[in-house]
């Protein structure tokens, strides 16, 4: 099968950042859908994977990355039982295995959804990674309840970005929340009011622009940018016995000590835990996507596709993970194969 991967790190412009390149096609395990793919979708986690997993060596066999994917099931596993061969489906992946950069992958089913009937493939492609992601934050991790929680605020660092973009429209049509977002330039701001934001504060003033817009305290913020540039603000700005979560991670320490006058919780969110660990509940995100499945197919939520690149080509990955990099992608990017 022809595959998409990389033997070192390199800045994007490099020629060898992405290579094309022959590989078997691979065997399902037990548990396993071997899938054809039909699109991709890109995410931060690609480029910074690209960027560090392959510093200062060469791998001897290339490097399939890649966490979001359409495709059809053209073989399963034995003991497979919540697909059959034909089913469209979609899922995020695995980041304990090859990337879905190719032409076929393996996956476990358990953490595979079906696709949803009413949008393309590129539509469905870019929202497994970021519908799981916004969906376990927000009902995982904080715990939010649509009746006792309706009408509570929360804050949205990121509202643009492809995270942000659908934890906005889980955040207001499902959970009932209001929905504070921040952006800061026009098609930014346009972006997280098409999406459902209720106000709409500028990041580069955090705190002055959320008192601006009527709020001392916000009851949940979701960090999609830096933690540690924002903590202080957070800090600040969440009420007392609030709750916040991030996706973002910190190569320092997190001065949770700060929290304490307030009593506030504070989550981290990782989507590939479930199939790291292979914890006991990890069929939920097999549920999860089908539950966002319907939601796209009755017209709740929408998909947040931006922009589709078409060609399994290495020059579409360069160019993927260019305007990635730059900070200022709205919404999602797909590759149609």
């Amino acid at each position: 099968m022809k595959a998409i991967g990389f033997k070192t790190s390199l800045p994007i412009t490099e020629k060898e950042s992405f290579i094309e390149f022959e590989t078997p096609k691979p065997i399902p395990g037990a548990r396993d859908l071997l899938v054809k793919i039909s699109a991709v979708s890109v995410n931060p986690v690609d480029f910074k994977i690209r960027q560090n997993s392959a510093k200062d060596t060469v791998l001897e066999t290339p490097k399939i990355i890649g966490w979001d994917a359409v495709g059809i099931v053209e073989a399963i596993g034995e003991k497979v039982s919540l697909f059959n061969i034909g089913d469209e489906v979609f899922y995020a992946g695995d980041i304990t295995r090859q990337g879905s950069n190719a032409e076929y992958q393996i996956i476990d089913e358990r953490i595979v959804g079906r696709k949803p009937k009413s949008l393309s493939i590129e539509e469905a492609v870019v929202m497994p990674l970021t519908g799981v992601t916004a969906w376990e934050i927000l009902f995982d991790r904080i715990r939010i309840n649509p009746e006792k929680d309706k009408g509570k605020s929360i804050l949205i660092i990121g509202g643009a970005g492809g995270v942000g973009s659908i934890a906005i429209q889980l955040a207001k049509k499902i959970a009932g929340l209001t929905v504070i977002a921040t952006a800061s330039r026009p098609e930014t701001i346009a972006w997280c009011k098409e999406q459902g934001a209720d106000f709409v504060v500028n990041h580069k003033d955090l705190i002055a622009s959320v008192h601006e817009a009527g709020f001392q305290y916000v009851d949940f913020i979701l960090d999609f940018v830096d933690t540690n540039s924002y903590w202080d603000i957070m800090v600040e700005l969440i009420k007392p016995q609030g709750h916040i979560a991030s996706i973002t991670g910190s190569n320092d320490p997190v001065a949770l000590n700060k929290l304490k006058n307030k009593s506030v919780s504070f989550s981290w969110e990782l989507m590939y835990n479930r199939s790291m660990f292979e914890t006991e509940d990890m069929q939920e995100q097999h549920n999860i996507l089908n539950k966002i499945a319907d939601l796209l197919d009755n017209g709740t939520i929408k998909s947040t596709l931006n922009e589709t690149l078409t060609g399994l080509t290495a020059d579409n990955f360069k160019k993927a993970h260019k305007l990635l990099e730059s900070g200022k992608t709205i919404g999602k990017i797909a590759i149609k194969y």
